[in-house]
């Protein structure tokens, strides 16, 4: 059984007992959490599809960790303008464990 979710504007495919990095959610590590925006789902016979969700399709997770992902670097540069900026980013996440897929 899978689902495809969707949280933080990203789309997951999930299965029982995965873990996920997905955008940081609110809450402490050890906290469960339920994600109900479910646009798929596979119960292993049939595949659902949802218009745009499945109704009733919930997937019920608990948080691992919060972290910050690797460094990015970004670098601008105009040549013969003397111009050049440099910054770096690090994206939070947080870690999910995947305990259950209900319909």
């Amino acid at each position: 059984m899978y689902a495809i979710i969707r949280t933080g504007g990203k789309q997951y495919k999930v299965a029982e007992g995965d873990n996920v990095k997905v955008e940081l959610l609110s809450g402490e590590t050890g906290d469960a959490v339920t994600l109900d925006d479910v646009l798929s789902l596979h119960d292993g016979e049939q595949l659902h599809i949802g218009r745009p969700t499945v109704a009733g399709a919930k997937v019920e997770a608990e948080i691992v960790q919060h972290g910050k992902g690797p460094k990015i670097r970004i670098h601008k540069f105009t040549r013969r303008n003397g111009f050049a900026k440099t910054q770096g980013h690090r994206q939070q996440f947080t870690e999910l464990r995947i305990n259950k897929i209900s319909k």
